[in-house]
């Protein structure tokens, strides 16, 4: 700011933050992240991306009682949280979670990138995690929603061609950024990834990314912003705390109507990890009875969620 404006401004009462010289993000924007602005610099290699750079900085502030960065971790999340909110505002948002272990290649890979296609073109703002594995099939799928299902089958085999974001995060961002030049102009959809994993760097394939430093804060909005549902793919220890997130607010009813919750892979669910018994055990008798189901494939998770969102529709 010229400095009779800030003065003017700081007699009225105004707080007005300072610029912050050398920090690889912008702690005041106003606006979510892309893909491009994540990546920059890519082909000096991920270390030299700023979305890199922003977890390098991350490591070396957090927890070292610098009360300043604290407060800048914190106003960039809130700045983020409202470009999100007019992001999203209007929209009918799904969430897909799954395991960010699920590798390009891979029968699971392909079905979550299937299942994140369907559900766009039906309309639905797709809303993952952010990351790789499954999350960033869904964002793919959401992404040539436009296009035929042959594209998204040629996109696949190329994409396989680096399977993993271990060993080479490069790799792994490159191989996406082919497909995004090779099909521009993709469909719309969300990724809401954090920097506390810095071990799981966001993909490229949503279009608008909401990337916290607090998992916390990422984790409670991703579920609270998914308006028409969520879908769990197979997943760990992270899918499982998403499934009770959200169980526990449709439980208590703290977000309003219970939404839909469609679980995929009955073995994965009933035995692997068995939390369906449990959910239903919590659902028994109360609203979100009526907004649970269980899948044996990836296919049959849009019908399920449509069923779902017709009964509490009372159709």
């Amino acid at each position: 700011m010229e400095p009779g404006a800030l003065a003017k401004v700081r007699a009225d009462g105004a707080l007005v933050f300072p610029p912050v010289p050398h920090l690889p993000f912008d702690p005041y924007r106003g606006l979510l992240y892309t893909p491009d602005q994540l990546f920059e610099n890519l082909d000096e290699g991920y270390e030299a991306t700023p979305d890199a750079l922003a977890h390098a900085w991350s490591l070396r502030t957090h927890g070292s009682g610098d009360v300043f960065a604290s407060m800048l971790r914190a106003v960039h999340d809130d700045a983020i949280s409202d470009a999100l909110d007019e992001h999203l505002a209007g929209a009918r948002v799904v969430g897909v979670m799954g395991g960010h272990a699920t590798e390009r290649g891979t029968d699971a890979f392909a079905g979550a990138a299937r299942l994140g296609r369907t559900l766009a073109r039906s309309g639905l703002t797709v809303a993952t995690g952010g990351g790789p594995g499954a999350m960033e099939a869904a964002n793919l799928g959401a992404y040539l929603a436009g296009a035929g299902p042959e594209v998204l089958a040629e996109a696949l085999e190329l994409l396989g061609k680096a399977p993993s974001f271990r060993p080479s995060v490069t790799d792994w961002a490159r191989a996406a950024f082919e497909i995004r030049q090779r099909w521009p102009h993709g469909g719309a959809s969300v990724g809401i990834p954090t920097w506390f994993y810095g071990h799981e760097p966001p993909n490229a394939f949503a279009s608008h990314i909401a990337k916290y430093f607090a998992n916390a804060l990422r984790e409670d909005g991703l579920l609270a912003r998914c308006t028409a549902g969520v879908v769990f793919l197979p997943g760990a220890a992270g899918t499982v705390q998403e499934v009770f997130d959200d169980a526990t607010a449709n439980y208590y009813g703290s977000r309003g109507e219970p939404t839909p919750m469609v679980l995929v892979g009955e073995e994965h669910w009933t035995r692997t990890l068995p939390v369906w018994p449990l959910l239903t055990a919590l659902a028994a008798g109360r609203p979100m009875a009526e907004r649970i189901a269980l899948v044996a494939t990836v296919d049959e998770a849009p019908a399920a969620l449509a069923g779902l969102t017709r009964r509490a529709a009372g159709v």
